[in-house]
C-alpha cells in the first residue's frame, strides 16, 4: 500500500523510532515499523511503543548503536534505549530447520528448538521478511511500515481483519498455540482490547489446550496478566478467559469458585474489576497486590476454616498460615514480586483487624500504611456480601472521615451497642519492696 492508500505519516511515528530506521537504512540494512504500532495507527489509536524489524543481525545492530543492550535467550532482540523509551529491534526470523536432534549444528549457525509439547524453547533462525512475515502470530501484526518509500507491506491480509474485526491466527492455529501458548492470552487480549472477535478456527483449540500454559515460566505469566487485566478492560477480558478454560491454569485455586456466574465470589472478582477498570479509565493508580488479593481472598477465607477445623488451630494462627500457603501455590502458576505479595497480606490482615474498633484500636487502625487498600478491600465485600460486613463498612467510611468529636461519639455508641466492649485488663500490683535495713 502507497502512502496515499494507508495515510500513516511519520508524524504519527515516535522520532526515536525514525532515528532507529533511518540510521539502520543508512547503513545498507532494511527497516521496518512492525506489528501493534502499525495496526493502531491504520485503526485510529495511540500506540504504546514501537517496534522496528530489520536485516541486521543482532550484533550488527549493536554495533550501529552505542545506546544499545541485547537481551533474551529463547528471542535474541535489541533494545534501543532513548532515557525513558526503549525501541525494540529484531532481525527478520525465518523458517525452523525439521533437521533431527542428533544432527551437528555448527557453532556459529543460529538454530531453534523446540520441546517436546511443541513450544519453542530456543528461536534465533534468521531469514527474509515475508518468512518473518509468517512467523508473526496475527494477522493484523504482519504489516510493516518503511520509512525508505512509505509503504506498508501486508503479508497476512491484516487489513482485512482490521476491517472484519477480527482476531485470526497466521497459519495452523494448534501449531502456532504449541510454539508458543501465550499466543492463548494474547488472543482474548487483543479480542478485548480492540473490541473484536476471536474467528472461528483461532478460538477452536483454546480450551483443549489450555493446560499448556503450565509450562509458561511463572515470572512470564506474571508479566502477562498485568497486560490483560490492568489494560482498562479487566472485567470483560476475566470473563473472556474464563469462556475459554482459561483461568485454571492461571489461577486454579480461584477457578472452582467461579464456576457459578452468580455465585458471591464471581460477584466479588467482577466488582473489583469493574472498580480497577474505572480508576485505570480515569488515570488513576492501582495495584497488582490489590488485584491479586481479590482474586485468591476466597481460596484463603476456605483454607483457613479447613485449617482451623482439622488442625485445631486458633483463627488467628489458621488465617497466617493459610495466607502463606495460597500465596505459595500461587507463585506457582504466577511469580508474585515480594513487594506485591507483602501488600497482599497487609490486606488481608486488615480484614482481621478492621473489625476490632475499640479504644485507641481504631486511632491507629487509621494510621496504617496500608489501610485505604485495606478499607477499599472491605468496602467491596461489603457490597457483596452485605449484612454485617456492609455495616462494619460503612462505619469505616464515616469513621474516617469524621471530625473529632464525631469519631469519639462513634466510638461511646459503640461502646454501649456491644455491650461496653471488651474490658480492659487488670494490672497486677507488683508487692512493695521490703526495707532490709536493720
Amino acid at each position: 500500500m502507497t502512502r496515499g492508500e494507508h495515510g500513516i505519516s511519520r508524524e504519527d511515528v515516535s522520532p526515536n523510532a525514525l532515528k532507529v530506521m533511518y540510521r539502520l537504512n543508512g547503513a545498507g540494512f532494511e527497516s521496518y515499523l512492525v506489528g501493534g504500532c502499525v495496526r493502531d495507527i491504520l485503526m485510529g489509536h495511540e500506540p504504546k511503543d514501537f517496534d522496528v524489524a530489520t536485516n541486521a543481525t543482532p550484533e550488527q545492530i549493536k554495533g550501529l548503536f552505542r545506546n544499545c543492550r541485547l537481551i533474551g535467550r529463547r528471542f535474541r532482540l535489541a533494545h534501543i534505549v532513548f532515557g525513558r523509551e526503549v525501541i525494540e529491534v529484531a532481525t527478520f526470523r525465518g523458517h525452523h530447520s525439521e533437521e533431527p536432534e542428533a544432527k551437528e549444528v555448527p557453532k556459529n549457525k543460529a538454530v531453534s528448538k523446540r520441546d517436546a509439547h511443541g513450544q519453542l524453547v530456543r528461536d534465533n533462525v534468521f531469514g527474509s521478511i515475508e518468512e518473518d512475515a509468517e512467523r508473526r502470530d496475527f494477522t493484523f501484526n504482519a504489516m510493516y511500515y518503511s520509512v525508505a518509500d512509505f509503504t506498508v507491506k501486508d503479508f497476512a491480509n491484516g487489513l482485512e481483519a482490521i476491517e472484519k474485526r477480527e482476531v485470526r491466527l497466521i497459519g495452523d492455529p494448534e501449531v502456532r498455540y504449541r510454539e508458543d501458548p501465550v499466543r492463548m492470552l494474547r488472543a482474548v487480549r487483543f479480542a478485548t482490547k480492540l473490541s473484536m472477535r476471536i474467528s472461528d478456527d483461532t478460538a477452536a483449540p483454546i480450551k483443549q489446550l489450555a493446560s499448556l500454559l503450565n509450562n509458561i515460566p511463572a515470572a512470564r505469566l506474571f508479566e502477562e496478566t498485568l497486560k490483560l487485566f490492568l489494560s482498562g478492560q479487566g472485567e470483560k477480558t476475566f470473563m473472556m478467559l474464563r469462556e475459554y478454560g482459561l483461568i485454571a491454569p492461571l489461577f486454579p485455586q480461584l477457578a472452582p469458585f467461579i464456576e457459578d456466574e452468580n455465585s458471591r465470589e464471581m460477584q466479588f472478582v467482577r466488582k473489583v474489576l469493574q472498580n480497577t477498570d474505572e480508576r485505570i479509565n480515569n488515570d488513576q493508580r492501582v495495584t497488582p497486590a490489590f488485584l491479586y488479593a481479590a482474586l485468591l481472598w476466597y481460596p484463603l477465607e476456605e483454607r483457613a476454616q479447613i485449617m482451623q477445623a482439622e488442625s485445631g488451630l486458633n483463627a488467628h494462627d489458621a488465617f497466617n498460615l493459610a495466607s502463606t500457603e495460597v500465596i505459595a501455590k500461587q507463585t506457582q502458576r504466577i511469580m508474585i514480586p515480594k513487594r506485591f505479595s507483602t501488600v497482599i497480606r497487609d490486606i488481608w490482615i486488615l480484614q482481621q483487624r478492621l473489625p476490632k474498633r475499640f479504644g485507641r484500636r481504631a486511632f491507629q487502625l487509621l494510621t496504617h500504611p496500608k489501610f485505604r487498600a485495606g478499607y477499599d478491600f472491605l468496602l467491596v465485600r461489603g457490597q457483596v456480601e452485605g449484612g454485617a460486613l456492609l455495616e462494619l463498612a460503612q462505619w469505616w467510611t464515616h469513621f474516617q472521615h469524621g471530625e473529632p468529636g464525631k469519631q469519639k461519639k462513634m466510638l461511646n455508641d459503640l461502646r454501649r451497642q456491644e455491650g461496653d466492649g471488651p474490658k480492659p485488663r487488670k494490672r497486677k500490683r507488683r508487692p512493695a519492696s521490703r526495707n532490709t535495713d536493720a
